[in-house]
């Protein structure tokens, strides 16, 4: 029966148990996170759009301080205590929102948005907001980080979309449930007990993490590795890791600006960190045209937290198809850069179409496809790209460009919304300003992908060779 499941899943019999453990990993992170979004969406929109620009903006300002912040945690721990730190940090940040705002609806606070909001409860979603939007990115750059230290290149263009699956099971379940408990009470305590039901699954998410840590370490040591970290992957100064310790219990070592400095000077890093500003562009735009959409069709705060978990749902559910039928076949025939070149396509296009067509349905069928392209096709080969560097610049100069420069991404894409809005364009404008953008993007994405070959080989020539077992 393994065996079966091992060659229908292209996985091999010994990595089995680490990718389904990836798998519920990556369910647990965003299930909790599903139950989360839609609140936030409803928080922001609730007030206008020209507020929500702003969030945007602070958005990006709190990612930096919080990927710095990460990198002085991991410059002095190890992987299996600074990830669950950073999920712990999540945990306690949701009990104390979900706290506020279960405090103001005991003493006669209403729902955010409507007549009988409270200043409490306004406050809480703007910083609920902010929040989440930085959080986030950063939850999950932190779950890809450990998959590219657990598994290598070849591993990952194998086991990385069905790991994806996981991922997506989890905010499909998260975003329907959010959905149907929403559309059962307009309760002021509804965004609390949501914030509860996420730091539940982040808290199992920590469990799952170390079960797999522990079976990394032992399934390396069982084959004679010693979960080593290879030469031409070590880190600066500080980093260098002892081949008698486990990958997990050492530590990074470094400051906590290593991975801003590191992308800095890296043209490699440089390059990822210009397709995540390109892709965060084109992502915010299509959300402001989706919360234009939803505002303009919708009354209620529950209403928009049921309509945003609608189009997360449909996303979700198209994704998932993708990563089934379709992710680990194109990696593997068309090479990393050519996968990527996929998003900037159907990014052009879509918004060709919804030019024309500016209407719920197309609208929702450009979103999930947008998002379907962006989650199943190009994050599992854009994630490889990080299997050919340092574990310092993993957990470090990762989050930097996953978290910081994706909503420096944002905030541009909301200038350019809100200067559209202010001329008073049409959507018609916006897809032609795709066009040369989205060439440009297509031959960044090509040169990525070469680049990350000629670092594979590179590096491979690097490694020492294995030393031979000898028997007395």
């Amino acid at each position: 029966m393994v065996d079966s499941v091992s060659r229908i899943l292209n996985i091999e019999k010994d990595e089995l148990p680490r990718a389904l453990l990836s798998v519920l990993y990556f369910f647990c992170v965003l299930c909790g996170y599903y139950f989360l979004r839609p609140v936030r969406e409803a928080m922001g929109v609730a007030r206008g759009m020209d507020e929500l620009r702003w969030l945007f903006v602070g958005t990006s300002l709190v990612s930096l301080v919080l990927v710095l912040a990460f990198g002085g945690v991991v410059a002095r721990t190890n992987r299996r205590k600074f990830i669950p730190i950073a999920y712990l940090f999540v945990i306690g940040c949701l009990i104390v929102f979900s706290g506020m705002l279960i405090a103001d609806g005991a003493a006669g606070g209403g729902l955010i948005g409507t007549d009988a909001e409270t200043p409490v409860a306004r406050y809480v979603g703007y910083i609920f907001f902010v929040w989440l939007s930085a959080i986030n990115l950063f939850v999950t750059s932190v779950f890809w980080a450990f998959m590219v230290d657990i598994f290598d290149m070849r591993q990952g263009k194998r086991m990385f979309a069905f790991i994806g699956i996981g991922g997506t099971l989890g905010a499909l379940i998260g975003g329907w449930a959010t959905n149907v408990i929403s559309g059962m009470t307009e309760s002021v305590y509804l965004p609390a007990g949501l914030m509860l039901t996420g730091a539940a699954l982040f808290g199992l998410a920590i469990v799952v993490m170390l079960k797999l840590d522990r079976l990394t370490f032992s399934s390396e040591r069982a084959r004679g590795t010693g979960a080593a970290v290879p030469a031409h992957q070590a880190g600066t100064e500080g980093q260098q890791q002892s081949h008698e310790e486990p990958a997990g219990l050492a530590r990074i070592g470094g400051t906590f600006w290593d991975g801003a400095k590191a992308v800095a000077v890296s043209p490699y890093l440089l390059g990822i960190g210009a397709y995540i500003v390109l892709m965060a562009i084109s992502n915010t735009l299509i959300y402001f045209t989706q919360a234009n959409i939803i505002l303009e069709n919708t009354d209620t705060f529950s209403q928009r937290v049921a309509g945003f978990a609608q189009f997360d749902a449909l996303a979700q559910v198209a994704t998932l198809l993708a990563q089934i039928f379709v992710t680990t076949r194109v990696i593997k025939r068309i090479g990393v850069g050519w996968t990527l070149v996929i998003l900037p396509v159907v990014t052009m296009v879509g918004f060709a179409v919804l030019s024309v067509w500016t209407v719920f349905g197309v609208m929702a069928v450009f979103q999930a496809l947008h998002r379907a392209t962006r989650y199943a096709i190009s994050r599992p080969a854009r994630e490889t790209l990080f299997s050919v560097v340092s574990p310092a610049e993993k957990y470090k100069a990762k989050p930097v460009v996953d978290v910081f420069l994706y909503r420096g991404g944002d905030v541009a894409g909301a200038g350019v919304d809100g200067m559209f809005a202010a001329m008073g364009l049409t959507l018609a404008w916006v897809a032609a300003a795709t066009v040369p953008v989205a060439g440009v993007w297509a031959m960044l994405c090509l040169a990525l992908g070469r680049a990350q070959q000629v670092r594979d080989v590179a590096g491979r020539a690097a490694e020492p060779e294995p030393e031979s077992s000898s028997v007395a």
